[in-house]
């Protein structure tokens, strides 16, 4: 499977994150906002909204006189099943709290050897989870978390899986033309949601944005009952805010 080179979306700052947390972490007693801008190049400017994420998310705490320290979610971070245990924890957690900000059930999920796999999701009674009544690996050609994965993989690695999970016409919506939907995939902003309009299912829309962590293509998605599709463009801007804590808990 080939990856496209990153894209230079909104929560490409994760890398800066990543980072800063290694400065933290060398200093054991705590470490300036300047000392850290100093460390990792970062201008004020971009560094206090990234200190400010990840101190929301556990990640540094700031202690009395200012300087920063390594949080209790890093802490919990070891080796093994457990670290691996608790990214878990910690991401389900963060899918929660997006389920809940943005009113609709939200997915995560992961092109692993050349599958389409949904890895962790958040729903609920007010927010159900899309039937699946065609599974995801077939039907990447028709639903948002399909095309968002497709849109990071090279022509070859898209051909290669539509040479194992052909086109089909799910709804009268879906794309059923290679060329256009290629066309539509090369077309796709890095920055802006992939959407998908009852192209999978009918009575269903649904939104994606990549979550690119390393060699890995990935994507955070929500979907929306038909009568709440008047909702969806916002959600979807939402849920493109919020990505960055989403993949700073895959890249860790």
């Amino acid at each position: 499977m080939a990856l496209k080179p990153e894209p230079k979306a909104p929560f490409h700052s994760v890398q800066y994150a990543l980072r800063v947390l290694e400065s933290v972490s060398t200093h054991g007693d705590g470490v300036t906002g300047a000392q850290l801008s100093r460390e990792t190049g970062l201008p004020a400017g971009h560094l206090a909204p990234l200190l400010l994420t990840l101190r929301r998310e556990g990640y540094v705490e700031q202690v009395t006189d200012g300087a920063y320290v390594i949080g209790s979610s890093l802490l919990e971070l070891g080796s093994g099943s457990a670290r691996r245990q608790a990214l878990e924890a910690k991401l389900q957690q963060t899918l929660v709290q997006l389920r809940d900000s943005v009113g609709a059930a939200v997915y995560v999920s992961r092109y692993v050897d050349g599958e389409i796999r949904v890895t962790q999701m958040a729903d609920g009674p007010r927010t159900p989870a899309v039937n699946e009544w065609v599974d995801f690996r077939s039907a990447a050609h028709a639903s948002a978390i399909g095309k968002c994965l497709l849109t990071q993989l090279d022509q070859n690695g898209r051909r290669d899986h539509l040479s194992r999970h052909r086109i089909a016409r799910l709804t009268s919506r879906t794309i059923t033309n290679e060329k256009v939907l290629f066309s539509k995939l090369d077309s796709q902003p890095a920055t802006v949601p992939v959407l998908d309009l009852q192209e999978y299912a009918v009575g269903t829309v649904c939104a994606a944005v990549p979550l690119t962590a390393g060699s890995s293509a990935g994507c955070l998605a929500l979907s929306l009952p038909i009568e709440h599709a008047h909702r969806l463009r916002a959600a979807a801007a939402t849920l493109n805010r919020r990505a960055a804590p989403v993949l700073l808990s895959l890249a860790l």
